[in-house]
């Protein structure tokens, strides 16, 4: 990263991680899991609400992790809330191979929009799971896995 999304990176991070949107409990939804990062102890809920027609039309999240760990699911959510499964299931393989240094952001086309604020996080391989962490959860309350690990 240069310097200039250095500081954009951490700007956003610490936004989301003092002001996170979406960060509640959905009562009833859907759809739910329960995310761990045993390596260092975040923890994650997430819930949707999705439509019969496959639209997500509430998506939120509430636990304990750190920031880009939590700025990561807070953006997630604002990112994802009113698309369909389809394209939460595109975005979520376009923002791990984001976070896994194989999509070039630079190059070629994808859907991250401001998601791309975590392209030098393969940078930091043990800050890789923290990143992932919402998005893995999310993709277990997709496939009804009520608990999934970044291990």
């Amino acid at each position: 990263m240069s310097v200039h999304n250095d500081e954009l990176y951490q700007e956003v991070i610490l936004e989301h991680n003092k002001h996170p949107r979406n960060f509640r409990k959905i009562d009833p939804c859907s759809h739910q899991a329960e995310g761990y990062n045993p390596l260092c102890g975040d923890h994650l809920k997430v819930y949707l609400q999705v439509s019969a027609e496959g639209r997500i039309e509430d998506l939120a999240f509430e636990g304990d992790g750190c920031a880009i760990s939590k700025a990561s699911a807070s953006m997630m959510t604002a990112v994802l809330k009113g698309r369909s499964v389809e394209e939460a299931r595109a975005l979520f393989e376009e923002f791990r191979g984001l976070v896994m240094k194989e999509l070039d952001p630079q190059a070629g086309s994808h859907h991250l929009g401001k998601l791309t604020v975590f392209s030098g996080i393969w940078k930091y391989p043990s800050r890789v799971k923290c990143a992932i962490l919402a998005w893995h959860t999310l993709k277990g309350a997709l496939d009804k896995t009520a608990v999934v690990s970044t291990e």
